[in-house]
């Protein structure tokens, strides 16, 4: 039996009210990794009114999500909407490009794809 490599890592940094969340994806997302990490975001935040908040997303190693997770991943953006200031997704895939277009309907802040992490990391710091 071989096992398959999949989830999320998370950083979570803060100052004051402002937080630098970074993520690292790895396989295909499951709604089991969602119900691991959503409440981990959702308790960081809710112990600040009005929190600023920064997001680095490294996707290199993301193959997808189950349809439950991208489901659970829509919900958690729209959760915090207008706490997300800045959303850099470092990815080596078209499709990712794609996905933060399209992600930018969906968030009030801004949300930029890069296939370089230095680039990615610089932009979401300034």
């Amino acid at each position: 039996m071989s096992s398959i490599k999949h989830g999320l890592s998370i950083g979570i940094e803060r100052i004051e009210n402002d937080f630098f969340l970074s993520l690292k994806a790895v396989g295909r997302l499951t709604h089991e990794d969602y119900k691991i990490i959503t409440p981990m975001i959702d308790s960081a935040l809710a112990q600040v009114k009005a929190p600023k908040v920064d997001v680095l997303i490294d996707g290199t190693e993301l193959e997808g999500w189950e349809l439950r997770a991208a489901w659970d991943d829509f919900k958690l953006g729209l959760k915090h909407n207008n706490e997300f200031r800045k959303i850099a997704i470092y990815g080596n895939k078209n499709w990712q490009e794609i996905t933060a277009k399209v992600g930018s309907w969906f968030i009030s802040g801004e949300i930029k794809y890069f296939d370089n992490l230095h680039e990615a990391l610089s932009w979401v710091k300034e």
